[in-house]
């Protein structure tokens, strides 16, 4: 009885141990399977083209990226002492100061129209007697500027091609940028030919106020990709290498902060300019800051306040341009102003904006606080002082 009992439980002992080793060995199977298949999957190589999305974009552009070469002779004021007959008998004419000396500059710009249109900076090309225009392949071309507007700081520049094929840039549209977009500047700075630098769109609609830049009139592309002098005129590119904006200012306060003019504002300007036509840009003559009743309460509290200003939130009339349409009209230092129009306004951009799409000649219904009283002035837009 007791053997049957033994014989019975190793049985079931023998037969429990076959099929433990069986699973072992068909598990271990399977897992060297899946091991094999996941090895094979990881060693798969991933699909990388050989060009970056920044040398496809210049290799779009680059080619139509130029140097501006310019050279201007300047006439200087000779001090009297330099023509006193006795300086001149007793040291000679070897020391008497040049009454002319020749300036060179260098900048950028970026060829729009096979025909030899280039759009730069209106600060490169300014007051240059001579320029030269070097493309990207070292053909070099007299240039002649055709047009210049320093409240944009846009200018057009001219070469004749001579039946040559030039290479265009393509242009983009300024208005679709978004904040973290790629931004590709090129150009040629510190004398450096076809540099490239990369980032991003930091800040689109930065207003040349604050951006530092008050005698400017538009709104700039903010970007961290690097600019330098020399960079002046030359495109930044969106990650197609299409144009979005023209290079022009740094701030020498700060580190990665880069401005360029949306190129859509270029483009309504351009023809404008390559025709020799003065732009337009109307203004009423005002010096002004943005005010709020907190700001006018403790400016009205202290006893050595200049003026005593309405507390409440506008625009604060700091300065009146003799002449101007905001005298003529007679609007006054310490005037804030408080709605266009019919439209409230409570910052200086927007009341610029609105004289920029009001026009030249037209009038301008002004609501304003003079201390405790409320007025409207008529103030009719003219074409801004100086700017030829």
């Amino acid at each position: 009885m007791k053997l049957t009992k033994f014989l019975d439980s190793l049985a079931r002992y023998t037969i429990t141990l076959v099929l433990g080793v069986i699973l072992c060995f068909g598990g271990f199977h399977a897992l060297s399977s899946q091991a094999d298949t996941v090895g094979e999957v990881a060693q798969t190589p991933i699909n990388i083209t050989p060009d970056s999305f920044v040398a496809t974009a210049v290799a779009r552009t680059g080619p139509a990226v130029v140097r501006i070469d310019t050279e201007a002779v300047v006439t200087r004021q000779i001090d009297p002492f330099f023509d006193d007959p006795f300086f001149r008998d007793f040291f000679g004419q070897q020391f008497r100061p040049p009454r002319e000396q020749r300036i060179t500059g260098q900048g950028s710009g970026f060829i729009i129209d096979s025909t030899g249109i280039i759009l730069t900076n209106a600060h490169v090309v300014n007051s240059a007697d001579k320029v030269t225009v070097t493309l990207k392949d070292g053909r070099t071309f007299n240039g002649q500027v055709k047009g210049t507007d320093e409240i944009t700081d846009l200018a057009v520049v001219a070469i004749s091609p001579q039946g040559q094929t030039l290479p265009v840039a393509p242009l983009g549209d300024s208005t679709n940028l978004k904040v973290g977009d790629w931004a590709i500047a090129v150009g040629n700075p510190v004398g450096l030919d076809n540099t490239v630098t990369l980032g991003i769109i930091s800040t689109i609609g930065r207003s040349a106020a604050k951006a530092g830049i008050p005698d400017k009139r538009l709104d700039f592309i903010q970007t961290d990709a690097a600019i330098n002098p020399g960079n002046s005129g030359g495109p930044l590119l969106n990650s197609k290498g299409e144009v979005i904006g023209i290079n022009t200012a740094i701030r020498a306060d700060a580190m990665g902060i880069g401005f360029a003019i949306p190129i859509n504002k270029a483009k309504t300007l351009e023809k404008i300019l390559a025709s020799g036509q003065k732009v337009p840009h109307p203004y009423i003559g005002v010096q002004m800051i943005n005010i709020t009743p907190e700001i006018a309460k403790e400016n009205n509290r202290n006893p050595n306040s200049p003026m005593m200003v309405a507390e409440v939130e506008g625009i604060l009339v700091v300065q009146v341009v003799p002449n101007s349409p905001a005298e003529k009209a007679r609007l006054r230092r310490g005037d804030v102003i408080i709605g266009v129009n019919g439209q409230p306004v409570k910052d200086g951009s927007d009341l610029q904006k609105i004289v920029e799409r009001a026009g030249i000649n037209s009038t301008l219904k002004v609501k304003l606080y003079r201390g405790d009283r409320l007025l409207e002035l008529n103030v009719k837009t003219e074409q801004m002082q100086g700017v030829s």
